[in-house]
């Protein structure tokens, strides 16, 4: 059994940020119905590289759940939908403030049919502020927050974080904000909107640099690998690459010195007697650090600093990070089979769960490829189907291949009531 079996969730999300997180929901138990539009589906579809004509990138957030194609804009594509919400314990969207309201699936409309119904839009800038109509991607929200000025090296131009890092906050925000109201409706069976913004979501992750701003009026600015508050605690160069060494404290600074970089008279120099000293003469000292780890190769170093205790490792290219021998015995690649794609990887879950399995549930589904299906759960009759198919408002990309088709992911026998609780 899985902590959210039974859950049911209507996605309508795009891109990242919501897919991330209902990708993590669906691996918790939740039955996630990804929506999606006739012929072009998630906009991700579109991202290469493609196999057999599928999208690599789209098949990493999307997988465990199932598809269902409908055009919205349509007036029985939308009373279809509403079938749907009818069984449904939440939906989730990431569209600009207003779509949803346009298409008359907003919160209030669906509320006035499920008043203990759980919504979550995720946005740019959220649902009201006077900046709540602009677009925002993760580019904008990066910027937004001043991530761009506090990202690189110094003296260089902006630069953005490696990762998505405003989506996928966004994302694991949505993710704990729903499961705390999924939690408060099985204590008082009300519905709630939960507003989620990329700026916010990433603005609530500065925690060191707010506390410097609001302490002492400091600017975050870039500072290439350095912590801005101790030091060493960065990347050195070696002979064949970098090592990460983080000496933080002064426990790890005296073993550094003494069992590691053989300077024992680091201990009594001026420049780096105290934390205070070491930061005010950094420069100094990623010098003077350097000038002896570049004799040495990388895994020298590693050996050394694990042999003294002190924090330390590689810097590693993405392949080979994922070729580690620890992220394999972690299961963190994960192989899958997926129906049009072929045998597959991705990335696994990141927790271990001690009584339950927290693992990938299924492939990312084609796009439509559980329209029928999901319709015929909710009650429409099989011509009523049809017709929806035959003037363009149902949509299954492959139609040719359903009677070869896998089992869908499992719900569960124990669907939560309206109220959230099992009944």
């Amino acid at each position: 059994m899985l902590p959210l079996d039974g859950l049911r969730v209507l996605d309508l999300t795009r891109f990242l940020s919501g897919p991330y997180a209902t990708m993590v929901l669906a691996e918790l138990g939740a039955d996630v119905i990804k929506i999606e539009q006739p012929i072009t589906g998630d906009d991700s579809r579109r991202l290469s590289p493609k196999v057999n004509g599928e999208s690599y990138p789209f098949a990493m957030p999307n997988r465990s759940k199932r598809s269902v194609s409908l055009d919205l804009k349509a007036d029985r594509g939308r009373e279809a939908f509403l079938r749907l919400v009818d069984g449904a314990d939440l939906v989730i969207e990431n569209f600009r403030p207003g779509v949803v309201a346009r298409l008359g699936i907003d919160y209030e409309a669906l509320r006035a049919l499920r008043p203990d119904l759980l919504y979550c839009s995720i946005s740019g800038y959220g649902q009201n502020g006077p900046y709540r109509d602009r677009p925002g991607f993760d580019i904008m929200a990066q910027g937004a927050v001043g991530f761009l000025r506090m990202t690189g090296h110094p003296d260089g131009r902006p630069a953005k974080v490696g990762i998505a890092v405003n989506d996928l906050a966004a994302g694991a925000t949505a993710i704990y904000s729903i499961l705390a109201a999924v939690l408060l409706r099985q204590r008082t069976g009300k519905g709630q909107h939960i507003d989620v913004s990329l700026v916010e979501a990433g603005l609530a992750w500065t925690v060191w640099e707010s506390g410097a701003w609001f302490g002492s009026g400091e600017l975050p600015a870039p500072t290439g690998t350095r912590h801005r508050r101790s030091t060493p605690y960065q990347a050195f160069r070696t002979a064949d690459g970098y090592v990460t060494i983080g000496a933080n404290n002064d426990r790890l600074w005296e073993r550094l010195v003494t069992g590691v970089l053989d300077r024992t008279e680091w201990l009594d120099d001026p420049r780096f007697r105290t934390l205070p000293d070491r930061l005010s003469n950094i420069d100094d000292l990623e010098r003077e650090i350097e000038a002896i780890t570049t004799r040495r190769r990388t895994q020298e170093w590693i050996d050394a600093l694990d042999k003294a205790g002190v924090p330390g490792g590689p810097v590693l290219t993405y392949d080979e990070a994922l070729a580690d021998p620890h992220v394999r015995a972690r299961g963190m690649v994960v192989d899958l089979d997926h129906p049009i794609i072929g045998a597959m990887n991705t990335i696994g879950p990141p927790t271990k769960f001690s009584e339950f399995d927290f693992a990938v549930r299924a492939p990312a589904p084609w796009l439509g490829q559980h329209t029928v299906e999901v319709l015929t759960e909710a009650g429409l009759a099989d011509d009523e189907i049809a017709a929806l198919f035959v003037d363009s408002i149902a949509f299954d990309a492959h139609p040719e291949m359903q009677r070869h088709r896998g089992p869908a992911p499992q719900t569960s026998t124990t669907p939560y009531d309206r109220a959230g609780v099992e009944s």
